[in-house]
């Protein structure tokens, strides 16, 4: 969490990789972060300066955009298949999965 008057942060929590959005819900105070490890990670914002871990539910490898429906606070993700990483090479030591064409698919999850 950081003051966006200053930059100064306020707040941190270790979370997976590959944040990608991050979805707030108003009537809730829940705060969702997404990331393509397949992670959704949840928070609680108890003031403007203060968060609280709720939870962190897997999801699925990739779905790491996210939406909330304010009605039914419902959480919308989309994902697909991947293909295993290339082998890792000298000028990319770390290949990541290739999303599989041809397939897409929606998660959807009530916190």
């Amino acid at each position: 969490m950081i003051d966006a008057d200053n930059g100064k942060v306020i707040q941190s929590f270790p979370i997976s990789a590959g944040v990608d959005a991050i979805a707030f819900e108003s009537e809730t105070n829940l705060l969702f972060v997404s990331t393509k490890a397949g992670m959704i990670h949840i928070y609680h914002e108890d003031s403007p300066h203060k968060l609280s871990e709720v939870e962190t539910v897997k999801t699925e490898y990739g779905a790491k955009t996210i939406q909330v429906d304010p009605k039914t606070h419902k959480l919308f993700l989309s994902t697909s298949d991947f293909n295993p990483p290339d082998a890792p090479t000298e000028k990319q030591p770390h290949p990541q999965p290739k999303a599989k064409p041809g397939n897409f698919r929606v998660l959807v999850y009530v916190p």
